[in-house]
């Protein structure tokens, strides 16, 4: 009788939640197809990663993402619908089934992985907590900050990271939380806080929003590992195979020399065995995730490696400007690492 109350309260807890195994296994795949669109979570406006150009149409490392996914489910990387949301909507948004996905610089922790009946697929950017000051304060580490008053956004990994810190160093601090980043960096910007604190990645796309960029700089020190990425809901293991070898497909064309220029090309041949199976020379790989044949040909083609993606975004390319660094290949430096296809 104790058991079948178990059960029973599982059952109703997760219907409530909308993350019961029961109800999704298996289901997350038909009912994209059905609808014909993947329904993407993203951030609230952040440059390089999730944002939305002058003409309604977003982009950003985030956003690809979403793409590789709708390309290697639909063979178009525009089947895709976005969900701004903010630190606080995010988890809930993926728990009720408002999203498909959360592809929103997420970090990935224990507690959000163990405990909110969620999964992470991967890392599409390796990140970590830094600062941001205005050059009149006269600054150039984070341990001369005694006293400052610091920005922060609700609902993230920072408030912790900044604490641990501080008592770390002996050092004080007002803290100031905001609900979006754009509201926590104009408070910067107004002189209401001494320091913004965030993923380096978010302060470098957050600057390039201020006034007088040049006026600010991100401090050297990095306080905390944040390896951000794709978020699923627990429970079926089909979609979830899916968000994650879409993401490891771009970094595998990557290794491999592939890419949306000579991606049709290199699929016709089957002289390099790791090439030919990714793209589906060889093998029936595509059949196990229950995707077509050329399912990661239409993720390079129509959104690119991993490298193009981040040289787009983030990197050269872009106004960020951010270096590789932790984001190179396993093979140059880096932690970008995907396993193999075969």
């Amino acid at each position: 009788m104790k058991m079948v109350k178990s059960t029973l309260a599982v059952l109703t807890t997760a219907a409530v939640l909308g993350v019961s195994s029961f109800a999704q296994a298996g289901a997350t795949l038909d009912a994209i197809q059905k609808k014909g669109f993947v329904q993407c979570g993203i951030s609230d406006g952040l440059p390089g990663f999730s944002y939305a150009d002058a003409k309604g149409n977003y982009m950003g490392l985030d956003v690809d993402v979403c793409r590789a996914v709708a390309a290697a489910v639909f063979g178009d990387a525009t089947k895709v619908k976005y969900s701004p949301l903010t630190a606080k909507e995010r988890f809930t948004a993926l728990q009720s089934g408002e999203v498909d996905i959360l592809s929103r610089n997420t970090t990935w922790t224990s507690s959000r992985d163990a405990g909110l009946g969620l999964n992470f697929a991967g890392v599409n950017y390796y990140d970590g907590q830094g600062f941001l000051v205005n050059k009149k304060l006269g600054v150039s580490s984070a341990k001369e900050l005694d006293g400052a008053t610091v920005c922060i956004q609700a609902g993230t990994t920072t408030e912790l990271n900044l604490s641990d810190y501080f008592r770390a160093n002996g050092l004080k601090y007002t803290p100031i939380t905001y609900d979006t980043s754009d509201e926590s960096a104009k408070s910067v910007e107004a002189g209401r806080c001494d320091v913004l604190t965030s993923d380096q990645s978010q302060l470098y796309a957050q600057r390039i929003k201020l006034a007088d960029p040049e006026s600010y700089v991100v401090l050297p020190e990095v306080i905390s590992k944040e390896p951000l990425g794709p978020v699923v809901r627990q429970g079926d293991e089909e979609w979830f195979d899916i968000v994650r070898w879409s993401q490891y497909a771009m970094v595998n064309a990557e290794e491999l020399g592939v890419t949306s220029a000579n991606v049709v090309e290199m699929s016709k041949s089957t002289k390099n065995p790791d090439i030919a199976r990714l793209l589906g020379a060889e093998g029936e790989f595509g059949k196990d995730l229950k995707l077509p044949k050329d399912w990661a040909v239409q993720i390079v083609k129509q959104v690119g490696n991993y490298g193009e993606s981040f040289e787009r975004n983030v990197g050269a390319g872009s106004e960020l400007k951010i270096e590789r660094g932790l984001n190179a290949l396993w093979n140059k430096g880096g932690l970008q690492y995907a396993p193999p296809v075969r």
